[in-house]
């Protein structure tokens, strides 16, 4: 039974002029798809903010969201979030738009954050020259990393206005929207090869900690997978973000399509 009304969104494509041609309308056709892709990124902020809503700043300490993306959701086009009882304290989530299902996931609140050591992280740097993705890439067990950065409050503001959040709570508190740490698992990909159009389909995060304004942010990833399925080539991450080279704030298990099967011509 749904415990509250859908958190409605009007989505937006914050992706459009990135790198990632999958968010551009014209080469999002050649795959398949209508139109370009709101980041799947940015379709799980949208789902945090139910169980922020629900449980408030303890989420953000130590929370669990997982989402996995079944269709696009697109610019412009209303997007709802709903919530049902999982019957253990929990929650499913559903998100859709234009009349079809785009993500499930849960959302539950643990007694305490899981245990996770940051020396079992290897800490590394971006690679010195990107080069264009091949096999090599992302090979099982190679260790990525994004640069660090650091998010000032003008930069949480303007991420905030991208995933539409109008809770004034991050503001109110200087906490960081945990949807940040999704960007950053995506930067981990971006910043250690020259992709072509590529998918986010699935994560799994576990916070540990607040990250708070002008923390500096990065993660410590690990290649756990990579993979062929139906045409599409896929990679698997597990990381640790980390704040300041010393906290970690979340664990994370990322899922991606980095080399998308062309949709064959009609």
């Amino acid at each position: 039974m749904s415990h509250a009304r859908p958190y409605r969104v009007l989505a937006y494509n914050t992706a459009k002029d990135s790198e990632n041609k999958i968010h551009d309308d014209e080469v999002a056709r050649r795959y398949g798809f209508s139109g370009g892709l709101v980041p799947g990124v940015e379709v799980l902020a949208y789902m945090m903010h139910l169980p922020v809503a629900r449980w408030g700043q303890a989420f953000l300490e130590r929370g669990r969201i997982d989402a996995r993306f079944v269709h696009p959701v697109y610019d412009g086009e209303w997007t709802d979030v709903s919530e049902a009882d999982d019957g253990h304290g929990g929650f499913a989530l559903r998100v859709e738009s234009l009349g079809k299902l785009c993500a499930t996931g849960s959302a539950s609140l643990p007694d305490a954050a899981s245990s996770v050591k940051l020396a079992d992280y290897s800490e590394t740097a971006p690679v010195a020259e990107r080069r264009p993705v091949d096999a090599s890439s992302y090979m099982v067990g190679l260790w990525l990393a994004p640069a660090p950065r650091r998010w000032t409050s003008a930069e949480l503001d303007d991420y905030l206005a991208e995933v539409r959040e109008t809770d004034p709570f991050y503001r109110q508190t200087g906490i960081i929207h945990p949807g940040i740490f999704q960007r950053i698992m995506n930067q981990v990909l971006v910043q250690n090869a020259i992709l072509g159009p590529w998918i986010h389909v699935g994560s799994e995060m576990q916070l540990l900690a607040l990250a708070r304004l002008d923390d500096t942010l990065t993660a410590r990833a690990r290649v756990t997978a990579n993979y062929e399925k139906k045409g599409h080539r896929f990679v698997e991450l597990d990381a640790l973000v980390v704040a300041n080279g010393a906290t970690p704030v979340a664990h994370c298990r990322h899922i991606a399509i980095y080399q998308p099967r062309v949709q064959a011509a009609a």
